[in-house]
């Protein structure tokens, strides 16, 4: 993509996932001098494949945000591979990119998302995207029917074991470092009703034959036989560049992502947050939306300041 060498840009998008690169489309076609700025770590990398996303069904991640880059040169989009370190604002924002590099921008947007921390339990972080997954509706159908185990994270993880079971009726719901006193009375009976066999006790590993998941093995020795386990990682928000601009966060279940409106406009005049950035459960299609929703309402706002300032 040719580099803008003045360094100045009317929109910098700080983040080259799906989120990102949708409004980058936007702000291009609309005739926008617009960088993004990648620093290649996305979410979802672990994934062989995405679903739920029409038309996009199965999609490699890495193939869709290949095709999205190719969209957005065709707009005349720049794109950097490297990482935003530090922003000011002065009127315009100003970005710290790794390499030394400086531009300006007059709208800024980030796209950051966020780092799933798993459960320390060895051969989840290895397995993580394969038979070690998170998320049913985007893995559910895949593995449909074969036996489940969800290592619980939280008491909170009941909802996740409930949740599965509408994708296999053998399900068993390993308690960890949670204690069943912790479990609600509600929680128990609906895990009963599901047909969820609960084990407590701390989990001590995955059993791993031929490449593949075929238990979960106890602190004490015993063996459950598991094709699949499903597990609720920690979401840390990546929100230190909107902290560095004075963005309002509110706390969450899931972490403190900043405050913002319905078009993602944050309580920072000029800077939006998109996708995972402003929240744990956009998906990949939810984050394309939003990124396409700010970009859109971007453009209209510096077209009308634009006007505004001649009259």
């Amino acid at each position: 993509m040719t580099e803008n060498n003045t360094g100045s840009y009317e929109v910098i998008v700080i983040g080259g996932g799906a989120a990102g690169l949708s409004a980058a489309l936007v702000l291009g076609r609309a005739r926008r001098r617009t960088l993004v700025i990648d620093a290649g770590e996305p979410r979802n990398a672990p994934a062989a494949h995405m679903q739920g996303y029409l038309s996009r069904d199965g999609m490699s991640p890495a193939e869709f945000l290949a095709v999205g880059r190719e969209e957005i040169a065709r707009y005349g989009v720049e794109l950097v591979r490297d990482r935003a370190v530090d922003v000011t604002r002065d009127g315009d924002f100003t970005v710290v990119l790794a390499g030394g590099r400086r531009v300006r921008a007059r709208r800024l947007v980030v796209a950051t998302g966020l780092r799933d921390e798993l459960p320390e339990v060895p051969g989840v972080a290895e397995r993580f995207g394969r038979d070690v997954l998170h998320c049913p509706y985007c893995h559910g159908w895949e593995v449909r029917d074969q036996a489940f185990g969800v290592l619980a994270t939280t008491a909170q993880s009941v909802h996740q074991a409930l949740m599965v079971s509408q994708w296999s009726k053998d399900v068993t719901f390993f308690l960890h470092e949670v204690a069943e006193s912790d479990l609600s009375d509600d929680d128990l009976r609906r895990l009963a009703a599901a047909g969820v066999k609960v084990v407590p006790g701390e989990v001590a590993g995955l059993v791993l034959e031929d490449d593949r998941l075929t238990g979960v093995r106890m602190a004490d020795g015993t063996v459950h036989a598991r094709e699949v386990v499903f597990t609720a990682p920690r979401a840390v928000p990546r929100t230190g560049l909107l902290e560095k601009l004075g963005a309002e966060l509110q706390e969450t279940p899931f972490g403190s992502y900043p405050v913002v409106d319905a078009t993602g406009l944050t309580s920072v005049p000029g800077v939006w947050a998109v996708g995972n950035a402003m929240g744990f459960a956009e998906q990949v299609i939810n984050a394309a939306a939003g990124g396409y929703r700010a970009g859109a309402f971007i453009n209209g706002e510096l077209l009308f300041a634009d006007l505004d300032a001649t009259l």
